[in-house]
Formats: C-alpha cells, sequence, structure tokens
C-alpha cells in the first residue's frame, strides 16, 4: 500500500522504464508492456510478443517479464524509489505485477546495479580460460536467495556432463553450433536457477532473480549468458530436476558466467517506452514533481 503522496516525477518514471527495457528476454522478444497510472506501475503480460513454437508453455515470457519487473525496481531504488511489487495482483492472467513507490534513499549496492544496466549483455562466445575469483559465485548466490531462488553450481563433473549434454542437443535441434564451452576447464561456471514451485509466481521470481544475478555479474565485470533453449527440448527439465538437483527443485533457467575472452558485441535493440507504455484512464503524463 502506497504510504506517501509523493510521487516520482514522470521523467523519473520514463527513464526507470527505459531501463527497465533494458532487460534480457527469450529471441530478445521483451513481452511486456507496462500500464502507468497516477500511483503505481502495472507490468503485463504481451501475448503478441509470444513465439508459441518455442515457447508453449509461456516459459519463457513470463521468466522475461520478472526480469523486466527487476529492471524497474533496480532503476526505481537507484533514483530514490522503494517499490513495493505485488504479484499477480489480479483475475486478469496477462497482470502481472503491480507497483507502488514510495521514497527511500538509494544504497551503494542499488546504484552499483543500476550502472550495470546498460552494461549487460548476452555473451554468446567462448569464455576466457580463466577462474573467477573465490566468493563470485557465493555473491551472486546471495542475490538469488534474496529473491527466493536457489542459484546451484554445476561442479560434479557428471551433474556438468548432463548439463553440457543438454545444451550441445538444444543447439543441434535448433540447427545451430553448440553453445561454446569456452578455452578450458576453468573457462565458465555454468549455474541453474531453480524455485520450490513452478507455477506463474514461481516464474516471475526466477525472472527476478536472473536479472539480479546478471546485474551483480555484470558489476562485477562477468560476463553472462542465458541459456534458454536448454528447456526445450525432450525432457530436458525433468533430467536436470531429478539428475542435478536431486528432485528437491524446479530447474527454471541456467546460466554461463565466467570472463569475457573478447570485445563486447553490439547490443540487441529495445522497444521504446512509447512502444511500451500505456497511460491507465484518466492519467497521464505527471509534470516533474507532481
Amino acid at each position: 500500500m502506497r504510504t506517501t503522496t509523493t510521487l516520482p516525477g514522470h521523467q523519473t518514471v520514463l527513464r526507470a522504464l527505459r531501463l527497465a527495457n533494458r532487460a534480457p528476454s527469450a529471441h530478445n522478444t521483451q513481452p511486456w508492456h507496462w500500464f502507468v497510472g497516477d500511483y503505481s506501475i502495472h507490468l503485463m503480460a504481451d501475448r503478441s510478443r509470444h513465439v508459441p513454437g518455442t515457447d508453449p508453455c509461456e516459459r519463457d515470457l513470463v521468466i522475461s517479464c520478472g526480469a523486466a519487473l527487476h529492471h524497474l525496481r533496480t532503476a526505481l531504488a537507484a533514483a530514490g524509489w522503494y517499490a513495493e511489487v505485488d504479484l499477480l495482483p489480479g483475475a486478469d492472467p496477462d497482470h502481472l505485477a503491480s507497483v507502488e513507490m514510495s521514497r527511500r534513499a538509494p544504497s551503494e549496492e542499488d546504484i552499483m546495479l543500476a550502472r550495470a544496466i546498460p552494461r549487460r549483455h548476452t555473451d554468446r562466445g567462448a569464455f576466457a580460460s580463466c577462474p573467477m575469483p573465490d566468493g563470485h559465485l557465493d555473491l551472486l548466490a546471495g542475490h538469488a536467495a534474496a529473491e527466493g531462488v536457489a542459484l546451484v553450481p554445476v561442479t560434479d563433473p557428471a551433474h556438468r556432463h548432463v548439463v553440457t549434454t543438454a545444451i550441445a542437443a538444444a543447439a543441434g535441434w535448433q540447427d545451430e553450433t553448440a553453445t561454446p564451452e569456452g578455452g578450458g576447464p576453468c573457462a565458465e561456471e555454468l549455474v541453474v536457477l531453480a524455485t520450490p514451485a513452478d507455477d506463474v509466481v514461481s516464474r516471475l521470481r526466477a525472472g527476478v532473480a536472473a536479472s539480479a544475478v546478471l546485474l551483480a555479474a555484470t558489476s562485477l565485470d562477468l560476463a553472462t549468458c542465458p541459456l534458454t533453449r536448454l528447456f526445450r527440448v525432450g525432457h530436458t527439465r525433468d533430467r536436470l530436476r531429478h539428475e542435478v538437483l536431486s528432485g528437491a527443485t524446479h530447474p527454471q533457467l541456467v546460466l554461463r558466467v565466467g570472463r569475457a575472452a573478447a570485445e563486447p558485441v553490439a547490443r540487441s535493440p529495445r522497444r521504446s517506452v512509447d512502444e511500451t507504455v500505456t497511460y491507465l484512464p484518466g492519467t497521464g503524463p505527471r509534470r516533474a514533481g507532481h
């Protein structure tokens, strides 16, 4: 519930939404739309951006929207606004979240994560042959845990074989070259983001956690690559759940994390706020400070 009559100015909201639109999404579909009111921002699933052939259960759509929600939270936090989020707030299945804002001084971490948003990108190339510094995975796991999601490093050789075999199978199914492992055994880490349940809220939280992990990794100068295609082949999710996660949690996303071996590639284009924002009936752009 909104606890203050002070609201962010219109330009603050637009800047936050521009950064939210930088969130990663499967195939760069950007399947979200924002409805903005006088006191709240609402995240809606944009079904026109859904690709049923590669995402029949809409898992990718919901996870992508969760990532955009966390990007919005991060951008608002860095601007001095706490975002109180209500997931699935109504009967409309497209209404994924509502956000109300109240004043709160930004922390150093808020600012650090927001600065990582324009720098973050998906690196599909080979990673450098050097290990990650000690403690980095623990830090990333902490960011995921704060969102109610487990980050599980795939370190056991047998478990890693299961994941890398699935990666190669997914790449073959897509008629593409398999995702590279990089320059050697220390070239990258594979981690699984997993949730206790497998409903829409769990998938939204997985997207939120993915965004938190990716931004934290970027702030540590690490390269990242979400492997969204991995779960589109056969019973890969079931296999990872039972063979890698011991059946205790549901895998939602696999990430590659490591050191970049090459210069960053060009960023994928993003939709503008004009394309992704609608004002609620009876409302409109507010003047700065009002």
